[in-house]
């Protein structure tokens, strides 16, 4: 126990897009270190130096005019297309050369055009061949089983948009870790319904859930997020669960070193925490140097 709190591992945001936000806040807001999953690799390089947990996708590799090229919030190399599986496996290459520790492949069917099957298994194969994970953004109808059945290892989101019998989620559980993001739907709509269904159930089945919120996307606080930590909550991730969903240090082996994540400690007066009364004291959380 610390006097402020409980010290519990050093949290991180699994889902950052750190051209978009001002990474350097987020230690004030309790999250030690982050995984930016689409920005410009050689500018992510070049400050990997100063990055506590230095993980990073490099550029999005999705098809020529694929998601999300042309976005105004997606400028430059952010972006890398790909015009056939021979140019899939050069665009591995050069994220692995700017010392990318996973690759982030894009199948959004509904914002235009997405990697063949041929694209798809490439890139996979070029990164298991360097030993990096793929995490791919799946969004429309029957990408998620595409991405399974590539043998991507995790989803940059909690499905949302896509139907997934027992049958896709368990294939889901056992090969792959999913990002929450949870709190990136508007509250009530069907896409947040649909995502707290899916990821309760995929949590049920024995799957890896990691915190992120997609960082960048909107106007979401730059530190531990309230709102998400709630939905987690409401899809049955909690206690132990909770935490190692915000302190699993993947894709690297080891969490930032030399620090930790102070919870302020409850005070119920005996009574049960409401999750919104947790989610609340989550976000009070702050990083602390040991």
């Amino acid at each position: 126990m610390a006097s402020a709190g409980t010290l519990l591992p050093p949290f991180i945001d699994h889902h950052v897009h750190a051209h978009l936000v001002d990474t350097t806040v987020l230690n004030a807001g309790g999250i030690a270190g982050w995984v930016d999953l689409g920005g410009d690799p050689t500018r992510l390089a070049a400050a990997r130096a100063t990055v506590p947990h230095p993980a990073y996708a490099g550029a999005f590799l999705t098809a020529v005019g694929g998601y999300p090229a042309g976005r105004a919030w997606a400028p430059g190399g952010v972006v890398r297309e790909m015009t056939d599986a021979a140019d899939a496996a050069v665009a591995v290459a050069e994220q692995a050369a700017s010392g990318a520790s996973l690759i982030k492949i894009a199948l959004n069917a509904r914002s235009g055009p997405v990697p063949d099957d041929e694209i798809l298994r490439a890139v996979v194969a070029a990164a298991r061949a360097r030993g990096l994970p793929v995490v791919a953004h799946v969004e429309g109808e029957g990408m998620t089983r595409r991405a399974l059945d590539a043998g991507v290892d995790a989803l940059a989101h909690t499905p949302f948009d896509d139907h997934l019998d027992d049958e896709l989620l368990a294939r889901a559980a056992a090969q792959t870790l999913w990002i929450s993001t949870l709190a990136i739907h508007v509250a009530g709509s069907p896409a947040a319904a649909t995502a707290t269904v899916h990821l309760a159930r995929f949590h049920r089945a024995g799957g890896r859930v990691l915190y992120g919120t997609d960082l960048g996307n909107g106007d979401l606080p730059l530190g531990v997020n309230a709102t998400e930590i709630e939905r987690l909550l409401a899809a049955g991730i909690r206690g132990d669960a909770l935490v190692r969903a915000l302190s699993d240090p993947w894709p690297l082996p080891h969490a930032p070193a030399g620090v930790g994540t102070v919870v302020p400690d409850a005070v119920t007066g005996g009574f049960r925490e409401t999750d919104a009364a947790v989610a609340a004291r989550f976000a009070r959380a702050r990083v602390v140097r040991m």
